[in-house]
């Protein structure tokens, strides 16, 4: 059984979709996830991992933190630890905490990952072309991959771009990295 967030996540893919009039089988020509994978994430049957949530947000034109930001209770201005959503990648380990989630009236948000070792995460689409990033790594290394461009980074060095194309996020077999991504 799905976590509270996962079933209002699950609510709002399928909102998504019907919204723009799409069935499962256009969605799935979008978004190049099978039709039953998508069914059964809108039946909250299964969670989805990143890529698979990069792929939605992709269809939909809208960044992941937006998509997590529609199932969210509310904002408050001050956003207290235990209060900061926090997601899994159930197939990775991946977990992405929205430190200062988006907002009406705000073009920035923060969130910080933690990349397992031996992670890779692969985004074939930018959900939001030309965003501005700035990802800073808290701790152990990561190979960020940004238009066909390795950049290897470790604790203590930013990375700062304009999302237009694929991104890569790779870490070491034997070491994992802990980031902060800055959205603008």
């Amino acid at each position: 059984m799905l976590d509270d967030l996962s079933n209002r996540l699950a609510n709002r893919l399928g909102e998504l979709r019907r919204a723009r009039g799409w069935s499962l089988d256009q969605l799935a020509d979008h978004s190049g996830i099978s039709r039953a994978t998508l069914s059964r994430m809108e039946k909250g049957d299964v969670s989805p991992t990143a890529e698979t949530l990069g792929r939605l947000c992709a269809a939909y034109g809208l960044p992941m933190s937006r998509l997590l930001m529609m199932v969210e209770d509310s904002f408050d201005p001050r956003v207290p630890f235990e209060r900061q959503p926090e997601w899994r990648d159930p197939e990775t380990g991946f977990i992405r905490r929205s430190v200062s989630p988006p907002a009406a009236g705000l073009s920035g948000e923060v969130m910080e990952g933690h990349l397992p070792p031996d992670t890779k995460i692969s985004y074939d689409t930018p959900p939001k072309p030309g965003q501005e990033h700035h990802l800073i790594v808290l701790d152990g290394a990561l190979n960020l991959t940004v238009d066909g461009v390795t950049h290897a980074l470790s604790g203590g060095d930013c990375l700062r771009y304009h999302l237009s194309g694929p991104t890569r996020f790779e870490t070491s077999p034997d070491r994992g990295a802990r980031y902060l991504l800055v959205l603008i």
